[in-house]
């Protein structure tokens, strides 16, 4: 089943963690969907994705990316002592949050400190 959207309309979340996203279809009626902690992980990590191809197949241009104007960062600790963590944030309230490995930290930190050369790390 295909359900068209006007428009979102709430973001709940439930005492057990599950998400209510309600919305409007295309003939104008309340709908909602819910869904649990671990659906709303996978789709979390899947939406980055999909919104870069969906630019990419609007615009036929490869090179596009969503991209999102950064406002804040923390750097903390992790429980893990082996890991830090290192929160992105924008002006509207999105964030991300990355643990990192301290091995990592340099790597990262010299890519930062260079001038327009992109460099990109890959797990092995």
């Amino acid at each position: 089943m295909n359900v068209e959207t006007q428009s979102l309309t709430t973001c709940e979340v439930a005492a057990d963690g599950a998400i209510t996203l309600g919305f409007v279809d295309s003939s104008g009626t309340p709908q909602a969907i819910r869904l649990s902690l671990n659906q709303v992980g996978a789709l979390v990590m899947t939406l980055p994705g999909l919104i870069d191809r969906a630019l990419r197949t609007r615009y036929g241009d490869e090179s596009l990316r969503y991209a999102y104007p950064l406002a804040s960062w923390a750097v903390e600790q992790s429980s893990d002592p082996g890991q830090i963590m290192i929160t992105l944030s924008t002006v509207d309230g999105f964030s991300v949050c990355f643990s990192m490995l301290h091995a990592q930290q340099s790597k990262l930190g010299e890519a930062l400190v260079a001038q327009y050369e992109p460099k990109i790390q890959r797990p092995n």
